[in-house]
C-alpha cells in the first residue's frame, strides 16, 4: 500500500487499499494504525477534509475495527 503524506497536526501520512478495504494511517507519535473494513468513500473523505484531524475522530475512530501495526 501506498502512503501519501498529508498536511495534519494529527496525521503525517494516509493510503487505503480497495480490494482490502484497508486505511493505514501514520500518527505524528509515531504509530501507524490500519483500520478494517473502511469504504473507499470515508478515504476519499479523509483526503479532501481541512481537518483530518477532526475527520479521522468524526468518521474512523471508533468506528472501524483496527490494528496497530
Amino acid at each position: 500500500m501506498k502512503l501519501r503524506p498529508v498536511v495534519s497536526e494529527m496525521l503525517i501520512a494516509a493510503g487505503y487499499d480497495r480490494r482490502s478495504r484497508i486505511l493505514e494511517v501514520i500518527f505524528r507519535t509515531g504509530e501507524t494504525y490500519r483500520y478494517k473494513g473502511v469504504p473507499s468513500s470515508r478515504y476519499e473523505g479523509l483526503m479532501s477534509a481541512d481537518s483530518k484531524g477532526k475527520y479521522m475522530h468524526r468518521h474512523i475512530i471508533g468506528h472501524y475495527d483496527y490494528e496497530r501495526v
